[in-house]
């Protein structure tokens, strides 16, 4: 068996091998989501993204004889290092066959690169930070993902910490119907009914006469809400302008709830239609046509994704994040959802999972972060 070749990723021709790998690996996964190719290459630093006006990617492809067997991405993120005062690298967009000699020899390559750039340690998998796909799928291999939530064999796990990582964090994605936010738990219930009436509360979704602007501000408030969450580093005005857009797009403005006091946002919370089975469809091509079907009768997609609840910092511990989720629930059953993923929570963040698992949502899937902390 020819020796496996670690190469970094310079030409167009190696940009191809590197995109195209999962289509190969996953040719006869019934389960798998292919991504958005023009978002992929965004996001690896194939095209202009702003998440690299001041971070750094290299790419490498692992190949034996003539085929593409293995890739993945180094990745510094000086934000986070400034932020958490680190040195610490990050790796992302790993796939390989299930051998070991290709995993060890693309880590230890990405380590080697990040090593170069003075940094101590290494995470992942961020797809590049945690604010966008990130994580490890370590259990739930029985359904496909739900919309930008990860997705791979079960052996991963088994390659990546062979390489030498061992777990940091876990991230966890709950099922549920929205109609049990409409059902908490009694003491839960009454936080939330109280927390309207002590501070006056209203409640409404993204207005679509301005859902620009509510989306420019939802992004900003998703900044300052999440500032105190584990490995958080806030979205740069060029980053958040950017997701801005493609929200724009996405976002059906009917599932969302805002809460205002004195007509001040102070939380808000979105559901994002599961759009996995049209671009399963169009096989993650949006032009030329693509972008129509991804859209077309959105009415008929019946489940959802709810994502970040966000509550500025001053009444985090009221519980305006139960008043905005109970704002949800009708707007979900008027739009006609059958289910909704509840995602992503950290391990960490015992309050919120105990809220969900309260409600009546069940825990689906667990995502997986890794720390190598060696040499």
């Amino acid at each position: 068996m020819a020796e496996v070749e670690i190469q970094p990723v310079s030409t167009r021709a190696q940009q191809k091998q590197f995109l195209d790998l999962p289509w190969q690996l996953y040719r006869d996964d019934p389960l798998w989501i292919p991504p958005l190719r023009t978002n992929q290459k965004e996001l690896v630093g194939f095209k202009k993204h702003p998440f690299y006006e001041r971070n750094e990617v290299q790419a490498f492809i692992a190949v034996r004889g003539c085929e593409t067997v293995g890739r993945v991405a180094a990745i510094v993120n000086h934000g986070h290092n400034e932020r958490h005062q680190e040195q610490r690298g990050f790796f992302g967009f790993f796939e390989s066959i299930d051998d070991q000699a290709v995993a060890d020899g693309l880590f230890a390559a990405a380590r080697t690169w990040l090593r170069e750039r003075g940094m101590e340690t290494v995470r992942g998998p961020v797809n590049p930070s945690l604010n966008y796909e990130c994580g490890l799928l370590i259990d739930g291999f029985d359904e496909s993902p739900c919309f930008m939530m990860t997705y791979n064999p079960p052996f991963y796990g088994r390659l990546i910490e062979g390489a030498g990582f061992q777990k940091c964090q876990d991230l966890f994605a709950y099922d549920g119907h929205l109609e049990m936010l409409g059902q908490l738990d009694e003491k839960l219930a009454f936080i939330g009914d109280e927390a309207k009436k002590r501070f006056n509360i209203e409640v409404r979704s993204m207005d679509k006469s301005r859902f620009r602007e509510e989306v420019d501000r939802y992004v900003e408030l998703y900044n300052r809400a999440l500032g105190g969450t584990w490995g958080f580093v806030p979205l740069s005005p060029a980053e958040m302008q950017h997701m801005a857009a493609a929200l724009r797009m996405l976002l059906v403005p009917e599932l969302t709830c805002v809460a205002e006091i004195d007509g001040k946002v102070v939380g808000a919370v979105m559901c994002l239609l599961d759009y996995n089975p049209r671009i399963k469809a169009i096989d993650g091509k949006l032009f030329p046509f693509g972008f129509m079907r991804l859209l077309w009768n959105r009415k008929a997609i019946k489940r959802a994704r709810a994502i970040a609840t966000t509550v500025v910092p001053e009444y985090q511990t009221w519980g305006v994040g139960l008043v905005v989720l109970q704002g949800l629930e009708p707007k979900g059953v008027a739009w006609g959802l059958t289910s909704c993923e509840f995602s992503w929570v950290l391990e960490s963040n015992k309050l919120s999972r105990r809220g969900l698992e309260k409600g009546g949502a069940l825990l689906s899937k667990t995502y997986r972060l890794y720390d190598f902390e060696g040499r």
